[in-house]
């Protein structure tokens, strides 16, 4: 099989700032595998939790050093091919890149989507959260009208993931989530995701706040590389689910996790594609652990990979395609606030056609 790689850069319609920082646009990659005259697709998407960054750069380098140690293998030797990357020791998102290529390949060979070969039922799909990066309140509430004001393809949203953790302290998270509850409509169910930023104290307080408003669960509360003693604490005394992102990249990390967490959040690009997401999904189980699944700057290759397995998720948070300007590719589509993968074979995935 032969791989190649292509960057493509896509911009945010509106800047996304979390505690660490803010992101207006990303350079991701294409990657495409071709076997018997089938091509399949994947993305890798630079990303970084604050001490494990994965570059642009970085990826396509791994990726076109990989490329050649994979010629003699076939999209069928997934068990050989996953000991090679293990073996170069190939960055997570990289990995993603290539599995979602060989698991699109697979159904486009098989004349099926990803989620009919698994046998998964779309009915079972929750919706997907819109995100509100952390702003002034004036500007949250402009955002909060950007994702829920009138929409002529008719997409309506129905859960909203709020970043929190403002350096400026835990008054300003408080003034800004007021915002937007006063802006959101009634029946959209709020959580929030505060990227590390707050302290054991701070967390306790903000997750005592927040009860007194139905939030629905609060991620990532402290720093990944927290005490897990201070975890433990926050788990024992937060009256809200608690779930780890940053914390929480494949399957090893899911039991130092369970006793502390109430669930986890799963990303294409940390856990290495949908191999190693499916395992995660199966493990999370096993230890009574909840499952939500995310994304990073993405375009639809990667959200829409997430849609084929996300009948299995308690929680989706796959909006980033959603809000980029200029995303090439088109897959799954929202309908009623829920990301569904489409009956086409493979991923499903597409490039926009482009109208002169």
């Amino acid at each position: 099989m032969h791989l190649q790689i292509e960057t493509f850069t896509v911009r945010k319609r509106f800047a996304l700032t979390i505690s660490r920082g803010t992101t207006a646009q990303s350079t991701n990659l294409w990657v495409k595998l071709a076997h018997e005259g089938i091509e399949g697709w994947g993305e890798a998407s630079p990303f970084s939790t604050g001490s494990r960054p994965q570059t642009t750069e970085m990826l396509l380098a791994a990726l076109q050093e990989v490329a050649p140690l994979l010629e003699k293998f076939t999209p069928f030797d997934r068990q050989k091919i996953e000991q090679v990357l293990t073996e170069v020791n190939l960055p997570s998102a990289a990995r993603a890149g290539i599995d979602m290529a060989m698991h699109d390949w697979l159904g486009k060979k098989a004349g099926l989507p990803l989620w009919k070969m698994w046998g998964l039922d779309r009915s079972r799909i929750v919706p997907t959260s819109v995100t509100i990066g952390i702003n002034s309140p004036r500007s949250a509430r402009e955002r909060v009208r950007d994702w829920f004001g009138t929409d002529p393809a008719g997409i309506k949203y129905r859960a909203v993931k709020v970043k929190l953790g403002n350096p400026a302290g835990i008054e300003a998270d408080k003034a800004m989530l007021i915002a937007v509850l006063d802006e959101a409509p009634a029946n959209v169910k709020i959580s929030v995701d505060a990227n590390g930023g707050w302290s054991l104290s701070s967390a306790i307080e903000m997750c005592h706040w927040l009860e007194k408003y139905q939030i629905n669960y609060v991620e990532q509360p402290l720093s990944p590389v927290a005490d897990m003693d201070e975890l433990s604490e926050l788990y024992r005394k937060s009256p809200l689910p608690i779930f780890a992102d940053e914390s929480c990249f494949n399957t090893s990390d899911i039991p130092k996790l369970a006793h502390c967490v109430h669930g986890i959040n799963i990303k294409m690009m940390k856990s290495g594609g949908l191999t190693e997401a499916m395992r995660m999904i199966h493990t999370a189980k096993a230890c009574n652990l909840q499952v939500m699944f995310g994304c990073y700057s993405d375009s639809a290759i990667a959200n829409t990979a997430a849609a084929q397995l996300s009948p299995l998720a308690d929680y989706l948070d796959l909006d980033s395609h959603l809000n980029l300007l200029d995303d090439p590719f088109t897959g799954a589509i929202v309908e009623n606030g829920c990301l569904l993968p489409n009956g086409r074979s493979g991923l499903g995935v597409r490039r926009v056609e482009i109208v002169e």
